[in-house]
């Protein structure tokens, strides 16, 4: 699994990850900034060379998103239904579509994301899945709705991996 390194979905993804025993990387902003300060160092990301891909050069960490989008099989995106994508989370979206990657909207407040998910994590099998979505300042309460959605489908998914 790879991700970003930012504050809400990115960071609680990584962290479940790990803690569930899923190899966990991908590519973050140089000096390995976040929204907080710095990306914890328990996740083994490597700094993007510039910040800005050439394709968004108005997009903050647009190279870091535009790499794990296509170095990654499949991209699921953990977006509020109530919630407009910010620009880096639109940026995800127009990379996924740009690389011809698969990809997955899922709202995590909603009771049927977890059996979404899943579904589409069985139907795709992705040998290396990036997940996305807003930061914690962006959408208050984001990273424990991903930890909550996510964690059944990881724990399902691994069991039929074992």
């Amino acid at each position: 699994m790879i991700s970003g390194g930012q504050t809400g979905v990115d960071q609680a993804a990584l962290q479940l990850a790990l803690e569930l025993g899923f190899d966990i990387g991908g590519w973050c902003p140089p000096n390995r900034a976040c929204e907080d300060g710095q990306i914890p160092d328990i996740f083994p990301l490597i700094p993007t060379p510039e910040e800005h891909s050439t394709r968004a050069p108005h997009i903050a960490r647009s190279l870091r998103t535009e790499w794990n989008v296509r170095d990654s099989h499949a991209t699921l995106i953990l977006l509020p239904d109530t919630l407009q994508p910010d620009p880096g989370t639109a940026w995800t979206i127009a990379c996924t579509q740009h690389y011809g990657k698969p990809s997955l909207i899922a709202n995590p407040f909603s009771t049927q994301a977890t059996h979404t998910i899943l579904q589409w994590l069985l139907r795709l099998q992705p040998s290396t899945l990036n997940i996305a979505g807003p930061s914690e300042k962006t959408c208050n309460g984001i990273a424990l709705a991903t930890a909550r959605t996510l964690k059944p489908a990881l724990l399902q998914l691994k069991h039929t991996q074992a």
